[in-house]
């Protein structure tokens, strides 16, 4: 015997909501965001100045992968042709440069990423069509206020007879001792290229130095013991053991710095690419700058942000600063890297 329309009816009721679930399953499934980054502290801080907001805004779930640093990351999306895992990744300019140039990264437009435009032009070209600069600390001079008074004004005064013993520098599988060996070179005559200036100037100083050490962290240990009282440090964790009450200040000196150049990616693979380019717009957005900027103590290349006046005195934030920035090229660092980490063996780290 046939079945009523009623039943007739409520199977196809059933049918459509079936085809209803698995398409707004389908959609909640391409609307899952992964983001890898930083661990740790960052992590805390990521969340609730962007990931948070972002979700909240464009109702998407995002999972955090907190796996391996800028190198480690790129390696990994090398290894997988592009297709990592993740569909936005925080590297910096030399692994941007270089999954454009091997065509593993996103090349990002101004129609899909609009903020784009809003960045500084120079900093911009200097992470290339792959990388959006969502974030600028900078190489400071780090000097302890109990003992280097005055305040230092140049780079010259690593080499400050009075200091001996107490100067601390990076190793160079760091990228601060790449800059400290090119700011080396600027200030004795040499260029960004013609390093010899920086090799013979820090071949002078390794002698006198406390140590030379390859981590940020472990070079902050010999600032807390007070051993270290003059070093060459990233702009955002200086700002932050100023702000715990370490007897620290640091400044840019005289002859200018280069930038430590933060960058966001999207795989070529990247499953969710629309909204992996949706996430990197939404940090470049002039509120996200200025609360990334205040959470972790870092500048932008936006200058029009609105930021308290103690802040901008520390941080790169203003057009000028912008545009004294030094900005050496970053594939030429990458390609010759290996050669001078061989020359740095030989000369310095004896």
């Amino acid at each position: 015997m046939g079945r009523s329309r009623a039943a007739v009816n409520r199977t196809l009721v059933a049918l459509v909501a079936g085809v209803v679930a698995f398409g707004l399953g389908a959609f909640a499934t391409a609307q899952r965001l992964v983001v890898n980054s930083y661990g740790g502290e960052y992590q805390d801080l990521i969340m609730e100045a962007i990931i948070e907001p972002f979700q909240e805004a464009f109702g998407v779930e995002v999972v955090y992968d907190a796996v391996g640093s800028a190198a480690e990351d790129y390696a990994r999306i090398r290894a997988t042709r592009g297709n990592p895992g993740f569909d936005v990744v925080v590297m910096t300019a030399p692994e941007a440069l270089q999954g454009c140039r091997e065509g593993l990264l996103v090349e990002m437009t101004e129609d899909e990423v609009p903020n784009l435009a809003a960045l500084n032009s120079a900093v911009r070209e200097s992470a290339g069509p792959c990388g959006a600069v969502h974030e600028l600390q900078y190489m400071s001079l780090l000097y302890n206020t109990n003992h280097v008074d005055p305040a230092p004004t140049s780079w010259h005064d690593l080499w400050d007879p009075r200091w001996e013993g107490h100067v601390l520098i990076p190793d160079i599988t760091s990228i601060m001792a790449v800059y400290l060996l090119q700011m080396s070179s600027l200030i004795n005559g040499g260029d960004l290229q013609n390093l010899d200036p920086g090799f013979a100037a820090l071949a002078e100083l390794a002698p006198r130095t406390v140590a030379i050490e390859s981590s940020s962290a472990v070079m902050a240990q010999y600032v807390e013991r007070d051993e270290a009282w003059i070093l060459p440090y990233w702009s955002g964790r200086a700002q932050f053991y100023k702000d715990e009450g370490w007897p620290v200040d640091f400044l840019i000196p005289e002859e200018g710095t280069i930038p430590l150049i933060a960058t966001l990616s999207v795989p070529i693979g990247a499953e969710n690419r629309e909204l992996a380019l949706q996430f990197v717009n939404f940090w470049l957005e002039k509120e996200q700058q200025e609360a990334w900027a205040l959470a972790y103590n870092v500048g932008s290349a936006r200058s029009d942000l609105e930021l308290p006046e103690d802040f901008t005195a520390t941080q790169i934030t203003s057009a000028e600063q912008l545009d004294q920035l030094i900005l050496p090229d970053q594939l030429e660092i990458a390609s010759r890297r290996t050669e001078w980490a061989e020359r740095w063996q030989r000369e310095i780290r004896r």
